[in-house]
């Protein structure tokens, strides 16, 4: 996927802007333009719009939203499903030996190439920055293009996985350190979810955490004691799985 040009960028913004000027001179500007919506993310599936080139190492999340669009919009059979799975699978992190699954070290999806390093002449990965969401977005992908996931190392994410829930039930995107909060407990029940095995979390004590962050509302915040919002409305789904 290389990045995309001005003017491929530019092409498309006068391809739609063409588009609503027929649909408001029409009457019709109250439609839904499918052909525009899955052009553009067509365009996202191919290459990287120079306009989102910050976001590089977040590619598999952007890459994420492209692939379920386009399925949402029953588009899919553009894209080459093998070369999607492929791509997703090469930034699995794979730990050396079993011993590796509880050093407490995450052993799942990388965000995208840059953030995987090759490992060392032992097979020892040099960084691994594989972490929750790249993880739960890589997996979402595959599901969507119908790879088998019988051929997934899920062992190793799951075993993993433990590694970064808190004694409190929270999950950490990443094993050396970072915020920890309701998006990762989704995440991780996400991906036990998808993988069709809970063996990754403790359940009770994920359960637990939801429910501390519970406000006086009846909303749910990203973390105790937060203001609770609508974004946070997903974990009502987490629960149900979680069997409250």
């Amino acid at each position: 996927m290389e990045p995309a040009t001005e003017n491929e960028w530019d092409r498309l913004s006068s391809s739609s802007s063409d588009g609503e000027e027929q649909a408001a001179s029409d009457g019709s500007s109250s439609q839904f333009n499918r052909q525009q919506h899955v052009a553009f993310l067509m365009m996202m599936y191919e290459s990287l719009p120079h306009h989102y080139q910050y976001q590089e190492i977040n590619r598999i999340t952007l890459a994420h939203f492209a692939i379920s669009g386009l399925c949402l919009l029953g588009a899919l059979d553009r894209v080459d499903k093998d070369a999607v799975s492929d791509w997703v699978l090469s930034l699995k992190a794979h730990p050396s030996n079993k011993a590796d699954l509880t050093n407490g070290e995450f052993y799942g999806f990388h965000g995208s190439p840059s953030s995987q390093l090759h490992p060392d002449d032992n097979g020892v990965l040099m960084h691994n920055g594989s972490n929750l969401a790249s993880t739960y977005c890589a997996l979402a992908i595959l599901k969507a293009v119908g790879y088998n996931f019988a051929n997934i190392d899920s062992k190793s994410i799951l075993t993993s996985m433990r590694n970064l829930q808190q004694h409190d039930g929270s999950f950490m995107p990443i094993h050396f350190g970072a915020e920890k909060d309701l998006r990762f407990v989704y995440c991780a029940a996400a991906i036990c979810f998808l993988l069709e095995d809970w063996s990754g979390m403790d359940r009770e004590r994920a359960k637990a955490y939801i429910l501390n962050c519970q406000s006086y509302d009846g909303g749910f915040g990203l973390t105790p004691g937060s203001e609770s919002h609508v974004a946070q409305g997903v974990v009502h789904t987490v629960l149900s799985h979680l069997s409250v």
